[in-house]
């Protein structure tokens, strides 16, 4: 069998490696050393883990923005100078997903620069998790500005469409 001071040094050569379990036998005698599972959390036992945050999904029609302009300042939605004092609003992503602008790569886009929406209107498809949703436009007017390319990853609340308000 080992000896106190072998079994002390095999423990510390296994604290400094990167060797999680280690199985000495000899002569019947067994020796079986392992490094400690306990996750940070239950090795500190003093310190209180932290609690996750939930924040609940905003209903799709809060993620429309409103924005006045006028002719002297040009907003963070780059809205030309002839538009200057019309109202304009910008559809956001309602989800993280991938962004396609047409129903399939042979057909054309949903919407270009210039085109009329209604409120039912799809202007956009995300996929997410292999589910592909469809965007409706949710308010009337026309498309000025499309922030985003085919294909593209956005985030939630990202600016996909601006639209001057009918």
């Amino acid at each position: 069998m080992l000896k106190l001071t072998e079994i002390k040094e095999l423990v510390a050569l296994l604290d400094k490696s990167s060797i999680e379990h280690f199985e000495y036998e000899k002569d019947g005698n067994k020796l079986l050393l392992k490094k400690s599972s306990a996750s940070f959390y239950e090795m500190t036992r003093g310190i209180e883990a932290p609690q996750p945050v939930f924040q609940p999904f905003a209903p799709i029609t809060d993620l429309v923005r409103t924005q006045e302009t006028s002719r002297n300042e040009q907003t963070q939605t780059d809205i030309k100078p002839e538009m200057s004092g019309s109202v304009v609003k910008q559809i956001l992503s309602p989800m993280v997903g991938t962004f396609y602008g047409a129903p399939s790569p042979e057909v054309g886009p949903f919407v270009t620069i210039g085109d009329h929406v209604s409120e039912k209107k799809i202007v956009c498809i995300l996929e997410a998790m292999k589910l592909f949703n469809e965007i409706e436009a949710e308010i009337s007017g026309e498309i000025i500005d499309i922030h985003v390319n085919n294909g593209q990853l956005v985030e939630f609340g990202q600016p996909l469409f601006t639209v001057k308000v009918e």
